[in-house]
């Protein structure tokens, strides 16, 4: 299959990245690379469920719009990698793009490496593979996978995702002079099992101010976290804990850092629907907007869209000062759309509840409400009725949210087919909905338990980025 033929899927994405087709899981490394960002990923470019590994590759020059290029990494039969090609990164080393990756082979994942003299888009494997032999013997590892690479003068460190049997995760820290030869240096940090799962997926160390920021994907958590803390060199010390998402849907996010000095993240937003739905469909799995991180401190980890964003936009409408009396959805748009941003300040009133829904229908069988619960101190994607489907999931996530003292709320809204992303004040909430109905397209707002106004709502269609 490719893009042409699966445009017209009314689920599948318009402005959010995916690939022609098939499954795509973890985006791997990330990197602007001559002024171009290449983002590579997780691929089975043969079935839209989860198999062997390839890497896929994608290239832009603003982060929005993606020119798919040919597969970067392919499992080799008989090598370290025949039986996948799994997640990692890229650096430049001496002027050459390298890629330290983990090569699967009869479920055993080892450190492999590979180079790229012609801008990224070809690559040759290490004869020498896999560079790292074996995990620490004496460690009972559950996992060892999935990579973190950086210098420090002349020295190059990487941090390798694992867990230790009966404790918790963890990630274990080497150095190298050549990215060749390693030197176990021993466990950065360590989590408990119960806390912070049993083993960690995709570690992702990085500095922002004078803080270090350690996110990681525990298993079976099946959710992204960041640590807050300091690093020595070679001990992470972590002082608070937050979710990178709260959606439920978002895992093994990547950051980097480009020419502007931004530290961006992207993530992987996995289907909310049977493995039967995807086959049928032909495609799963989608990246998140690019996000912006910054620290709020001392220990917030806060991230909003990207500015380029915005070039996105077209069709803007405006609407103000709507007031919501208690018990009843006030339509703003009948026929709204699915490709949409919002940007929307609600004064909460004495209002118990208040409640976005976006793709719903006229009738209001299907839609999505964004929920503001101020009994439960709670603000979250509710998908009890978002699809008539049966096939798709219908938990709410959320976060843990008390208004500001003026009782106002600033929600930023992106709709993208069966993509919802919402942040509210550096917090995000990803979900996946898969309306059924070809007129749940409709916008409205409502109030609960007592009266609230709609401030001002921004609504702008969003132009495909295919």
């Amino acid at each position: 299959m490719s893009r042409e033929r699966l445009q017209a899927d009314p689920h599948r994405p318009g402005y959010h990245f995916l690939p022609p087709a098939n499954w795509m899981n973890d985006p791997n490394g990330l990197i602007q690379w001559r002024g171009q960002y290449h983002l590579f990923y997780q691929h089975n470019p043969h079935e839209p469920i989860w198999g062997p590994m390839y890497w896929g590759h994608a290239v832009s020059n603003d982060l929005l719009h993606w020119q798919d290029l040919p597969i970067a990494l392919a499992p080799t039969p008989d090598s370290p990698d025949a039986n996948g090609c799994w997640s990692g990164v890229i650096v430049e080393h001496d002027g050459v793009a390298t890629m330290i990756y983990s090569g699967n082979r009869a479920d055993r994942q080892l450190p492999c490496l590979a180079t790229s003299v012609d801008d990224l888009q070809t690559w040759q494997k290490d004869p020498n593979n896999p560079v790292i032999a074996a995990p620490p013997a004496y460690l009972d590892l559950l996992t060892f996978r999935d990579h973190c690479i950086w210098k420090e003068g002349n020295t190059w460190y990487q941090l390798i995702g694992a867990g230790i049997r009966a404790r918790g995760g963890t990630a274990l820290l080497y150095s190298s002079t050549d990215l060749h030869r390693w030197e176990y240096l021993g466990p950065i940090c360590e989590g408990r099992s119960s806390e912070t799962g049993e083993t960690w997926e995709c570690p992702d160390l990085f500095t922002l101010g004078e803080r270090h920021v350690l996110v990681v994907s525990p298993i079976p958590l099946r959710r992204a976290i960041y640590l807050i803390g300091s690093f020595d060199g070679r001990l992470f010390q972590p002082q608070t804990e937050g979710d990178i998402d709260a959606g439920g849907h978002l895992y093994a996010p990547l950051s980097f850092r480009d020419d502007q000095g931004r530290r961006i993240m992207i993530g992987w937003l996995w289907e909310g629907r049977t493995q039967d739905a995807q086959i049928v469909a032909g495609w799963a799995g989608v990246m998140s907007l690019p996000r912006m991180l910054r620290l709020v401190e001392p220990d917030r980890l806060l991230a909003e869209p990207i500015p380029e964003l915005e070039q996105l936009r077209h069709h803007h409408r405006r609407y103000s000062m709507l007031d919501l009396h208690g018990g009843a959805l006030v339509s703003i748009e009948e026929q709204a759309g699915n490709l949409l941003e919002l940007q929307l300040t609600v004064d909460l009133g004495n209002a118990t509840q208040v409640g976005l829904a976006v793709c719903r229908a006229p009738d209001g069988s299907e839609q999505t409400l964004i929920l503001i619960d101020r009994s439960r101190g709670r603000l979250e994607i509710d998908r009890s009725q978002a699809s008539l489907d049966l096939a798709s999931h219908r938990e709410s996530y959320g976060i843990d949210w008390s208004p500001s003292p003026n009782h106002h709320i600033n929600l930023r809204v992106f709709v993208d087919r069966s993509v919802i992303e919402v942040f509210v004040e550096g917090e995000c909430i990803t979900s996946r909905i898969y309306p059924q109905q070809a007129n749940s397209l409709g916008l409205a707002i409502g109030a609960w338990g007592g009266d609230a106004q709609l401030i001002s709502a921004d609504v702008w269609d969003m132009q495909s980025i295919w």
